[in-house]
């Protein structure tokens, strides 16, 4: 998945649009895991950890099967993802 996400915009693109859709739809178990996919084959929670100023570790587990991350760091996460993978996403009324 990393090679993948690497090399194709596409497919970046649409697996970070997957998870915040599965969140905002309600699916919140999905919705993390999916992210956590997108920042393990994209950034990785190291770096992720450094531009929020969150240990890594906290984040894994804001993520992991367990995890209930507060809304900030939901979206403070979702606006740093953006801003390194270069995926940015609207919100359209359906």
């Amino acid at each position: 998945m990393k090679a993948r996400a690497t090399d194709d915009a596409a497919f970046r693109a649409a697996l970070l649009t997957d998870a915040v859709e599965l969140l905002l739809s309600g699916d919140v178990e999905t919705g993390k895991a999916v992210l956590r996919d997108f920042i393990n084959a994209t950034i990785g929670f190291e770096k992720l950890g450094e531009l929020t100023d969150t240990p890594a570790k906290s984040l894994m587990r804001m993520f992991g099967p367990k995890g209930n991350p507060r809304a900030d760091n939901l979206f403070g996460v979702i606006r740093r993802l953006q801003e390194e993978t270069g995926v940015h996403l609207a919100v359209a009324a359906a």
